[in-house]
């Protein structure tokens, strides 16, 4: 199974706020750190504040910050959450494709059970369990 970009940037980006859960980070700032685009990290984060699992706050000291503690945060809800509407093979879309073999595949079964399992066992493991650790200067 292959993960979006979308997904990668997003796991790195509550990664590094498990680090300092306390604290509220800008997308500027995790845009600058992880050298990647500002914008779409953007819209990433606008997934994860509709997801319920960051929330943002305005004014001094504002940014995004992890709306729950990172143990109770499960990787296999947060990847069905920034996957959403990508489909693992055609037809499993929303339209289902152009599947000359609808009515006749017994791939697409086991298909959805082997993407089922692989998000059941991601949902053994917590954002705390991948936190980063982050080096401070003195």
């Amino acid at each position: 199974m292959r993960l979006t970009s979308f997904t990668d940037y997003g796991l790195r980006m509550l990664m590094r706020m498990a680090s300092a859960p306390e604290q509220a980070f800008s997308t500027a700032e995790l845009a600058e750190e992880f050298h990647l685009s500002r914008n779409h990290l953007a819209k990433i984060m606008q997934q994860l504040v509709r997801g319920g699992i960051v929330e943002t706050r305005r004014g001094s000291g504002g940014g995004a910050a992890l709306r729950l503690a990172p143990e109770d945060i499960r990787l296999g809800n947060v990847i069905r959450l920034l996957e959403h509407g990508q489909a693992l093979v055609e037809c499993f879309g929303p339209q289902g494709g152009d599947c000359t073999l609808e009515g006749c595949c017994r791939l697409k079964s086991r298909l959805r059970h082997a993407e089922a399992k692989f998000l059941e066992d991601l949902n053994r493991s917590t954002l705390a369990d991948i936190a980063l650790s982050v080096r401070r200067a003195a």
